[in-house]
């Protein structure tokens, strides 16, 4: 029999988790200490530190590691282990909210006032501008625009866009304009 087999098998309840207990007050210090000076919280030391007692119990269970001299220590390898791990995955995730909170964009970045594309729409005429506007620019559903635009059914509203577009693409070929004149 196996010094793991000793500790974790045949111990009762009450000596495995009082050995559970030594191995926690030993060994969270270090592993909330390592955690911390990297930028980690309380809250993420706790979850890496259950997730290496999870895989230091399932490895003596399974006999695929003897129970080591200072299981302390094995425990803060594991816990390292997967911190870095887990902050290799999460640096790869990064998102740029708090980058992006302190990029402004000036209001007259897009000028519009000369943008080719606005006056194709205006020839349009003032109705299909606003409801194309709506649609395609303010996102609006067509139950939205056929109240706002006082259609009877949505299917006339749906109607109205398709001639807006139709007459658009008119104007576009009338003027023979390309995509890149319109940019």
């Amino acid at each position: 029999m196996t010094e793991t087999e000793t500790l974790l098998n045949i111990l009762i309840p009450a000596e495995r988790e009082q050995l559970f207990m030594q191995l926690y007050e030993s060994a969270f210090p270090n592993v909330a200490n390592f955690i911390a000076n990297r930028g980690g919280s309380f809250h993420d030391a706790k979850d890496i530190f259950h997730d290496a007692f999870v895989v230091l119990y399932e490895k003596a269970v399974r006999q695929e590691v003897d129970f080591p001299e200072a299981p302390e220590c094995y425990l803060v390898g594991i816990a390292k282990h997967l911190w870095v791990r887990k902050f290799k995955d999460d640096y790869k995730k990064a998102g740029l909210d708090e980058l992006e909170e302190l990029i402004t964009i000036p209001e007259d970045y897009y000028d519009t006032s000369s943008n080719r594309l606005t006056s194709i729409l205006e020839l349009t005429g003032r109705k299909c501008l606003g409801l194309l506007r709506a649609l395609y620019y303010d996102g609006l559903s067509l139950e939205q625009v056929r109240k706002a635009f006082s259609f009877s059914t949505v299917h006339s509203a749906s109607v109205q866009k398709f001639k807006c577009i139709e007459k658009l693409r008119d104007t576009v070929q009338q003027k023979s304009l390309r995509y890149e004149d319109l940019a």
